[in-house]
């Protein structure tokens, strides 16, 4: 499963979510050893973010 990275990398001091892709910090540096059901967690909360 392909990264949400968008090259955008800088966190939001207010949320902690990358201004790009929406994860945090955590998120981001998990990502590659995630699992496809952790990654499409990660996924809908993004999702969730974005429409915030």
């Amino acid at each position: 499963m392909p990264s949400p990275c968008t090259n955008v990398c800088r966190i939001d001091a207010r949320t902690g979510w990358c201004e790009g892709c929406r994860r945090t910090r955590d998120e981001i540096a998990a990502w590659r050893k995630l699992d496809d059901d952790a990654k499409r967690t990660v996924l809908a909360r993004i999702a969730t973010r974005r429409a915030a």
